[in-house]
């Protein structure tokens, strides 16, 4: 009984004594410091700028409100949203001597990422199936892709996943940890769960069935949604290929982009780096900041210069923007 309470004591100590989280995978970078500081925020401000410009063009054009522009609006939110629970925190520990992070804010960037990372599968589910039903019903496309029915889809993509992952969250909160050193140069969830002095299986299970509800079943909507668009790209007439190819172009690079950098994500969380260099360990365990960074950046150019009528209201806007300037140039010269 004695041996008992001093184990359940000790456990209560080494708790309420993890306030930080140490990341250990960040190197000594020496004279590089600043090189890859000013790298890393001139990506977070191209990224910025890059969905900020679309959002506003999407949002200020009546033309552009239709479903499909909708969602892409929500994708280029939460890709804005990801970035933002990403970068600040690259760019403070990039300069910092002492990689630590607070608990609080640790789990909360493991809610960002974790919720950005649904949302953004989510979404490119969503749209896959708008371009379904664009392609292979366009008679109908009006009937069944309505506002209400737009709106309703864009609030399940964000509200589902901040709820499932925020239970997971909760789940991950409430562990008695042994240790605070995480093996990343970002929190991670599955890395926290390891560092628990008790059995995490309750947990595991939640992720599985969260991670079949969040993937397998959007996964199997796309694959749905594609062999059917490619049947009918094959017995359709040649205007409906060029208009399923000008349409799910980007959103099938961003889709295998997406894919590639999750599946490297996972394959680094199951594997034991331990034994390999520094510097391969460094890389392996950036595949996060691959998907964040491709996805966040790739995504605004991608839409931006393939999807026609974005294009030429960009177009449109640079040209009124360059006549404004010109006026007031000329005006200011007159009254110089």
């Amino acid at each position: 009984m004695t041996m008992i309470l001093q184990t359940k004591t000790k456990m209560k100590v080494n708790f309420t004594q993890v306030w930080y989280f140490t990341l250990s995978a960040y190197l000594d970078l020496g004279s590089c410091t600043y090189f890859i500081f000013i790298l890393v925020l001139n990506m977070y401000v191209l990224i910025i700028g890059c969905n900020v410009v679309l959002i506003v063009v999407i949002c200020m054009n009546r033309s552009l409100h239709e479903p499909m522009y909708m969602f892409l609006c929500s994708l280029f939110v939460n890709e804005l949203y990801g970035s933002t629970g990403l970068f600040p925190f690259l760019l403070i520990q990039i300069l910092s001597d002492v990689h630590t992070v607070s608990a609080p804010l640790c789990f909360l960037q493991v809610f960002c990422l974790y919720s950005y990372g649904s949302v953004e599968f989510l979404t490119l589910a969503v749209m896959s199936y708008d371009r379904y039903v664009a392609i292979c019903f366009p008679l109908q496309y009006n009937t069944v892709m309505t506002s209400k029915k737009t709106v309703r889809l864009v609030v399940i993509m964000w509200f589902y996943p901040f709820f499932s992952i925020a239970i997971l969250l909760s789940l991950s909160v409430g562990l008695p940890l042994c240790g605070n050193i995480i093996n990343k140069i970002y929190c991670h969830n599955s890395s926290i769960m390891k560092l628990s002095c008790f059995n995490v299986t309750f947990n595991n299970v939640y992720g599985i069935v969260n991670a079949f509800f969040l993937l397998f079943f959007p996964a199997v909507l796309i694959f749905y949604t594609y062999i059917s668009i490619i049947k009918v790209c094959f017995s359709g007439s040649k205007q409906t290929r060029q208009k399923a190819v000008s349409t799910c172009t980007p959103h099938l690079v961003s889709l295998l982009n997406f894919s590639f950098g999750s599946f490297l994500e996972v394959l680094e969380s199951r594997l034991n780096m331990s034994s390999f260099p520094n510097m391969l360990q460094v890389v392996g365990q950036s595949s996060l900041v691959y998907i964040i960074s491709c996805q966040t950046l790739f995504n605004p150019l991608l839409y931006g210069l393939k999807m026609t009528k974005i294009r030429r209201k960009l177009d449109l806007c640079l040209i009124k923007t360059e006549t404004m300037f010109k006026c007031n140039r000329v005006s200011y010269i007159e009254i110089v």
